[in-house]
């Protein structure tokens, strides 16, 4: 097979699996972040009963997007992993805080500790959102290196568009679980739920405009992609089509829409960022070809890929069908 097409998919394979860990696991930090602010005990143990049983298998795909970069394009994971040390520490810490917090909330032995770990649970959904936004900001503006060696000085993912971008993705993953609890919960709490969904949407949706407008001014690259007609004017009609359905959506029977049509627009954002990145890996010059790795080790983890790839689509396919239908909020916390 040419090194080119082999190239592409492999970026297509880290691709996806990035794209399904934001979409997965992104909802269910949404959720952690609503249940910390939430003051009802049983609310917030109904809204933990929802993704109790399928958080952990969502950040498989973490663990396949980290590991394929590393495998398949060690050059660009040499250059980026020196720029983020601290952020990927505070991320990991964050990631332990939250999935102790998940597992041991039910065995608080007071209501007053209870609600300490979930002030916990908070705390790491919300650091692993701005984390990551802060991550994928600072990968857009670009790394400085030179050859294989970072040359930076470890700050870059301090400067302003790397944290706008933490709170963009901080406000949409919160969006993303409004929306899943709209979908698997009743009554007050699904109303709650609802209010909360369509009141982020619209902040999420113009911060979004805000982060794409930024972006142009970034590089003459993105300029260029990002307001070539085609590109930002499909663009914005499949946006507002979403945006459209996603209010109807409330009106309908399916309570499942309001939650497609938002990760609907996250897949979108993530498109855009491809399509402004392409053919680049690490900005200003690292390119897709330049950092993958030899034929052969892309042979062995694309082969790796296509069984992993489908057995974890099943697997969390298989728990979402055991584990699906409402959730309704018991008389104990």
């Amino acid at each position: 097979m040419d090194t080119d097409w082999l190239t592409l998919l492999c970026a297509a394979a880290l691709a996806f699996s990035v794209m399904n860990y934001v979409l997965l696991d992104g909802t269910d930090l949404g959720v952690g972040i609503l249940l910390g602010l939430t003051h009802s005990s049983r609310n917030r143990r109904a809204m933990a009963v929802t993704i109790l049983p399928i958080w952990d298998a969502n950040e498989t795909w973490l663990v396949l997007g980290g590991g394929g970069l590393l495998a398949l394009f060690p050059l660009a994971y040499a250059i980026l992993l020196p720029a983020l040390y601290v952020p990927f520490i505070a991320m990991f810490l964050a990631l332990i805080l939250r999935a102790m917090a998940l597992e041991f909330r039910d065995h608080a032995p007071s209501e007053r500790v209870k609600r300490l770990i979930d002030g916990v649970l908070l705390f790491g959904s919300l650091c692993m959102g701005l984390i990551q936004g802060i991550v994928l900001g600072t990968l857009v503006k670009g790394v400085p290196h030179l050859g294989s060696q970072y040359s930076g000085d470890g700050r870059e993912w301090l400067e302003p568009f790397p944290l706008f971008c933490g709170l963009v993705l901080v406000l949409g993953y919160t969006w993303l679980g409004a929306c899943w609890l709209y979908w698997r919960t009743v009554d007050e709490l699904q109303h709650r739920s609802a209010r909360q969904a369509k009141q982020l949407a619209w902040g999420t949706a113009g911060l979004l405009l805000v982060l794409v407008a930024w972006t142009t001014t970034l590089h003459d690259q993105y300029s260029q992609r990002l307001t070539a007609p085609v590109v930002w004017v499909p663009a914005v009609l499949i946006l507002m089509a979403l945006l459209v359905v996603f209010r109807s959506g409330f009106r309908s029977r399916f309570d499942w829409v309001p939650l497609f049509c938002a990760l609907g627009v996250f897949v979108l954002a993530f498109a855009l960022m491809l399509v402004a990145l392409y053919p680049l890996i690490i900005p200003p010059g690292l390119t897709l070809q330049a950092a993958t790795s030899k034929p052969n080790s892309q042979v062995f983890m694309l082969v790796g890929f296509a069984v992993l790839i489908p057995v974890t689509l099943i697997y969390n396919t298989y728990g979402f069908r055991v584990f699906s239908g409402k959730v309704r909020v018991g008389t104990k916390s």
